[in-house]
């Protein structure tokens, strides 16, 4: 079978943007020092749309759920948090985080953080509550969290609207090379239907950065800091909830008389 005679570049690219929100939040993390994720994906993913010319249709955003038990104060979090995003129209697709235990043995693999997020460096020593040094080889139990299913969720998602021609680019922001698999096959379904597709990878970057790469074989748009900064959501989903917008401005004449008077 003969594949059809490739479309031209659009004008007009529509653009659907996939955000894993782990992902982001650890890339901001280790680029710009945030505790917590501070960011507005919506104000996020048009800002980038904006700056390279494309006109963003949809954001699909993802995240594993903190459990109620395990981990209150984040589960609480993105609770609020997610009830805005719907609000805004926002496709929002979530896991259950799973919890296990696990061993690990101080001081080979153990790294030490303060309630306040700060990091001990390397080599500090733990004593205990009467005062005598921990042993080396000392090991311990903890909860673990694992994430399951978001990559597998999102990387459908790819596959499944470049199928149904949904869009002209794929905006994922998230740097997990799993994805580069999808990047492989998106190009395939866009020869086969005969049209133009691009996949860009945005991601926060900076020299204190862990990861410099974006997904292989997508378009990377690195995000700075004064970039990231103009998007970061004011409001604390820690305490709770924004108001919802009003659907209209309140009347600003007077009351008209009720029923009983």
């Amino acid at each position: 079978m003969t594949p059809p005679s490739p479309r031209p570049e659009p004008v007009v690219k529509r653009t659907v943007v996939f955000i894993d929100g782990q992902n982001l939040f650890n890339a901001a993390k280790s680029a710009f020092g945030y505790r917590y994720p501070n960011y507005d994906p919506v104000a996020l993913a048009d800002r980038i749309c904006a700056a390279n010319g494309w006109t963003r249709t949809q954001i699909r955003f993802y995240t594993g759920m903190p459990g109620a038990a395990e981990d209150p104060g984040r589960h609480r979090f993105w609770t609020n948090k997610l009830v805005v995003l719907r609000r805004s129209g926002v496709h929002v697709y979530t896991r259950p985080i799973r919890y296990r235990d696990k061993v690990t043995t101080w001081p080979s693999t153990v790294r030490i953080r303060l309630p306040d997020g700060t990091e001990l460096p390397a080599g500090t020593t733990l004593h205990r509550a009467d005062g005598t040094l921990l042993p080396a080889d000392t090991q311990f139990r903890f909860l673990s969290a694992d994430e399951k299913g978001v990559d597998i969720r999102l990387a459908l998602d790819i596959l499944k609207l470049a199928l149904e021609d949904a869009y002209d680019v794929a905006l994922v922001f998230s740097q997990d090379q799993d994805l580069s698999e999808v990047a492989d096959e998106v190009p395939l379904i866009a020869r086969t239907q005969g049209r133009w597709i691009k996949i860009a990878c945005a991601f926060p970057d900076s020299p204190t950065s862990f990861n410099h790469r974006g997904i292989n074989r997508t378009q990377w748009l690195p995000i700075d800091q004064p970039t990231y900064a103009a998007c970061i959501d004011p409001f604390d989903y820690r305490t709770g909830v924004p108001p919802a917008p009003a659907s209209s401005p309140p009347p600003t004449g007077p009351s008209p008389p009720s029923a009983g008077s």
